[in-house]
């Protein structure tokens, strides 16, 4: 006789604890006053700061694409200001080391006894809010420093393993428009950020805005609303949100369709992409998912918080063709038309 077991995998989502639920509450209103802390100093940018937010709320990197002057550095480090974590910037140029960035060993005589010893002197990785300022300037070899730090938390430097503080992310910038001296991301590097976010230029009034505000001599202060702490447990908290396998499924085939080696993909996807995104992109559409929810104050995920999420989680972990590139296709299109069927 069969035995029916009922697994975790297919439980329908449960209500969270009381406590959780006003940290809920605690999250919806600190998203509000973060946005309208930030938009004091960043005008126009009203999604990309939901996008940082639902990012550091699921523990997610970020890789920001835009032209110079569209205040991508001000707003990280106004964001690290708001929620009060520590903030480190590193240029990135092509004469940049590994050892510039995670730190290094150097030799220290102890005055007393005149022994010497090697002392590790701790590099900009070990901050909260790490911010790879146009990462693609610098090497292979020095952009790889920063895999294991993005990946398992901690660094490792002569022989010894030394943990990072928690939270820890990493917010990296490109500048699209310059490609002479600059070195392309690799492939597992670029799957490490969870999002691949677009800055575009504002528009007519919120240019208006920007122009008359910063050009006087006064910046406007903010307040810091949150601290590393409250951070980690709120970010313990969305991984406790609940998710329904329809929400998960709708996720799972959204990802499959784009590998063109899939029988499942639409015709178009075979067409214009040479490979399509892994099982990292569906992980990352549910963790976000999960974050967007609570940010609005919403206790489960719904198949639009994935629909809503996908063009920043997918479009730097597909490739487009040739044939796309001939007929001005690009992973943007090819997503767009994906959720439009």
């Amino acid at each position: 006789m069969a035995t029916d077991i009922t697994t975790e995998e297919n439980l329908e989502p449960t209500a969270l604890p009381d406590a959780e639920l006003e940290a809920v509450e605690e999250l919806a209103a600190a998203k509000e006053a973060i946005v309208e802390q930030v938009t004091r100093r960043i005008y126009g940018q009203d999604e990309l700061i939901e996008h940082l937010l639902v990012a550091i709320f699921s523990r997610g990197h970020s890789l920001l694409m835009g032209v110079p002057g569209l205040a991508k550095t001000y707003l990280i480090s106004t964001l690290s200001e708001v929620l009060n974590l520590d903030f480190n910037r590193i240029q990135f140029t092509p004469d940049l080391m590994p050892a510039d960035i995670t730190g290094t060993d150097i030799l220290e005589e102890d005055k007393a006894t005149g022994k010497r010893h090697f002392k590790f002197m701790e590099g900009p990785v070990f901050t909260n809010l790490l911010l790879a300022d146009e990462i693609n300037r610098t090497p292979p070899k020095t952009q790889a420093a920063l895999l294991q730090s993005m990946a398992e938390y901690r660094v490792s430097a002569g022989g010894t393993t030394y943990e990072l503080d928690l939270p820890f992310l990493v917010f990296a910038t490109q500048n699209p428009i310059e490609q002479e001296g600059t070195y392309p991301l690799p492939e597992a590097q670029l799957d490490r950020f969870m999002f691949h976010l677009k800055i575009d230029y504002p528009d007519h009034d919120d240019e208006m805005t920007i122009v008359k505000r910063t050009t006087t001599a006064k910046t406007p202060p903010v307040e810091k609303m949150l601290d590393p702490q409250t951070i980690l447990r709120l970010q313990e908290l969305v991984l406790k949100v609940p998710v329904s396998d329809e929400v998960v499924r709708h996720a799972v085939e959204l990802v499959r369709s784009t590998r063109p080696e899939d029988p499942a993909a639409p015709g178009f996807v075979k067409e214009y992409l040479n490979w399509g995104a892994g099982p990292r992109a569906g992980q990352a559409l549910i963790l976000a998912g999960k974050a967007r929810a609570l940010l609005d104050g919403r206790l489960t995920v719904a198949k639009e918080d994935v629909n809503a999420l996908a063009p920043p989680i997918l479009r730097h972990r597909i490739l487009t063709n040739f044939q796309a590139e001939a007929e001005g296709i690009t992973a943007d299109d090819v997503i767009d038309r994906l959720l439009e069927e």
